[in-house]
């Protein structure tokens, strides 16, 4: 990029044909950039990203909820994309993502809200229903098990070590911030391509990440992973709000049992399998979308 070039937008302009807006917020110590759209009175629905994901991976979502009645925000998560980046591994445990989504929620002046994850966003989802259940109405999970059964799976099954030696990777000192930031991240744009099916991710689209990576770099990203090896359990195990998981059956990193054990920690939980989908599997599946409007009406 010369220095005449200005920087890539990755705001809500990326959606410059729908009736979306771009804002900050200071939430928790931390300025966060989120995209809004539907009326401001509508029933709320948050919508939280993963790795190497920003808002922009729930655009589809985003439109067709703020088209059925809804109120969608939606945030690029603290080290992401235009969002705020604290410096050091603490900043990112999930006591410190919780609160950030708490937060986002009273600056709607809600005291509550239906809450939608997929990937890091999933486990962010996950603990802010357990950690703080008032603030959850309903709950949506994308290819992320329950925390306790990730952590059980973990020290029982040898394949889910296997398929989880990124996060091993993750906890070693600089030498990931170095593999990731590479020729022009293209370990990041490996981990897109990967870890979905083929034409998931087009070029254009692949473009608007890198971009979004610049903002912040990948220092933070690794964060998650290093704050989440440090985090407190949560206090409970049992998820009470009406939960529903969307699950892409052909997800290389997570072996597909959690997800039926997922349902064993929740009161009243409801499992959607998709085969031949991947981990990015709202990205594949327009039946995610209308599994998820069904759910939170």
């Amino acid at each position: 990029m010369s220095a005449t070039t200005p920087p890539a937008k990755t705001d809500a302009s990326l959606l410059a044909d729908r009736d979306v807006e771009s804002g900050y917020r200071e939430v928790n110590g931390v300025r966060l950039h989120v995209v809004t759209a539907g009326e401001p009175d509508a029933p709320l629905v948050v919508l939280l990203h993963g790795h190497p994901d920003f808002w922009y991976g729930w655009r589809e979502q985003i439109v067709a909820l703020a088209d059925a009645g809804y109120r969608v925000v939606v945030p690029d998560q603290r080290g992401c994309n235009l969002s705020e980046a604290p410096e050091g591994i603490d900043a990112y445990r999930q006591s410190n993502l919780v609160a950030d989504v708490c937060g986002l929620i009273h600056t709607e002046g809600r005291e509550s809200a239906h809450v939608v994850g997929h990937d890091f966003g999933a486990f962010v989802a996950w603990n802010v229903a357990l950690r703080e259940p008032a603030v959850v109405d309903r709950l949506g999970i994308c290819n992320v098990p329950h925390p306790t059964v990730y952590r059980e799976t973990l020290r029982s099954s040898l394949r889910q070590i296997v398929r989880s030696w990124y996060v091993w990777f993750y906890q070693l000192p600089k030498l990931p911030e170095w593999m990731l930031r590479r020729n022009e991240m293209d370990n990041m744009v490996a981990t897109l391509e990967l870890s979905s099916n083929p034409g998931t991710f087009d070029d254009e689209t692949i473009a608007r990440y890198q971009a979004a990576w610049r903002h912040t770099g990948v220092e933070p990203r690794i964060h998650w992973y290093r704050g989440f090896r440090r985090s407190e359990r949560p206090a409970r195990d049992t998820v009470t709000q009406p939960t529903l998981i969307c699950w892409g059956e052909d997800d290389i990193g997570l072996v597909p049992s959690m997800a039926e054990r997922s349902l064993d920690y929740c009161e009243t939980g409801r499992l959607r399998t998709f085969p031949e989908a991947s981990h990015w599997v709202h990205h594949e599946r327009a039946a995610v979308t209308d599994a998820l409007l069904d759910h939170l009406s």
